[in-house]
């Protein structure tokens, strides 16, 4: 009836129709394809005829429905008008777009959490409390990221390798599976990259991978918070030792294979319950590639830029320390700390653990 009525309109015959909007997560061309994937009995003379939209007039939708800074901050700026609370709006606009990504919903929840349960802490410090918040609560949103990793094993793949491996993925919708990924809002494109959408994402889909990873998690987690918090400072270089003598203990057995895609892993489903209550972590998704991955780790007020990284030789070596310092840089950060996974013989290894000073940096260099 509504396309027929559509039709009638282009043709001067109706006047009562104005228009029809259908939004969801699904582009509606997949509609057959998701019933007949369900095992719904669709008649369809042909199987090509699946993909073709039941309407006939689908048209691309181009508009950008995420927020930028200056938009948060408008919406920021009506805000203190009406509460005159003495906010730096262009400083907690960007904190926000920081973890949001400029996501609606994600947007709208933290500054409701801000609002209403943290006192009008409308500073980067309340941002990062809402954070906390929000990664602790039970909502649709988070629970249809889980869901979407159970029933689709590609899309667990793709975004298993792109968040935890650090594999490169060109951003391009012939790919299906990238194609359902944009669609669930998980990926955006980022210099022709396809890339998490958002830290508050990032934070969602490390916790269910490491829940997808009990066995391992159990057996790298012995140490307690209370061995590495001392009067309520985190202290990273005793979180690394400890990681590097459970890891000694447990792993140096494994297949290399197997380390090599999830080392990175262990690492953080060490370092979860640790940081748990009190802090979170998140990876800088556009420095992540197969050789190198950037942790930042916020605890209370403390912040730690780890890299982990593989052993690729000497030369790669002194460049990850470049690279890690223009980072630590760009943090306005002056100590940092690298984690190295080093595959070779136990004969050709290097071990030990200490501080260096790189171009004005302190680096904590730690390999396992």
């Amino acid at each position: 009836m509504l396309r027929a009525k559509y039709l009638l309109r282009q043709q001067d015959k109706d006047y009562t129709f104005h228009s029809v909007i259908l939004a969801g997560v699904y582009n509606i061309r997949n509609i057959k394809l998701k019933m007949i994937q369900d095992g719904v009995h669709v008649n369809t003379p042909s199987e090509s005829k699946m993909f073709n939209s039941p309407w006939n007039i689908a048209a691309n939708f181009k508009v950008d429905m995420s927020f930028n800074p200056i938009e948060i901050a408008s919406m920021l700026n009506e805000y203190e008008k009406d509460h005159n609370i003495g906010m730096c709006i262009k400083t907690v606009s960007e904190e926000i777009y920081t973890y949001t990504g400029g996501y609606p919903f994600l947007v709208s929840r933290l500054c409701q959490c801000i609002d209403e349960e943290l006192e009008k802490n409308w500073t980067p410090t309340g941002v990062q409390d809402a954070v906390k918040m929000l990664l602790n609560e039970n909502n649709t949103l988070f629970d249809d990221l889980s869901k979407n990793m159970e029933n689709n094993k590609n899309l667990y793949e793709l975004i298993y390798g792109i968040l935890i491996i650090g594999e490169k993925r060109l951003y391009s919708l012939a790919n299906p599976t990238l194609n359902i990924a944009m669609m669930y809002g998980i990926i955006k494109e980022s210099n022709r990259q396809a890339i998490v959408s958002n830290k508050i994402f990032e934070l969602i889909l490390c916790e269910y991978f490491i829940s997808k990873d009990e066995e391992r998690q159990n057996q790298i987690t012995g140490v307690l918070q209370q061995d590495i918090v001392r009067g309520g400072k985190f202290d990273m270089e005793l979180c690394l030792r400890k990681f590097a003598e459970h890891y000694a203990e447990i792993f140096n057995d494994h297949d290399v294979s197997f380390l090599e895609r999830h080392g990175r892993l262990l690492f953080l489903s060490y370092l979860k319950p640790l940081v748990n209550g009190q802090g979170f972590y998140h990876i800088e998704s556009q420095f992540t590639d197969l050789r190198r991955m950037d942790i930042v780790v916020d605890f209370g007020k403390q912040q730690f830029i780890i890299e982990l990284k593989l052993w690729r030789g000497e030369q790669y070596q002194t460049e990850a320390y470049e690279q890690l310092c223009a980072y630590l840089e760009s943090k306005r950060a002056n100590e940092g700390y690298m984690l190295t996974f080093d595959f070779r013989k136990k004969s050709n290894k290097t071990s030990g653990a200490k501080w260096r000073e790189v171009n004005g940096k302190r680096i904590f260099d730690i390999l396992v």
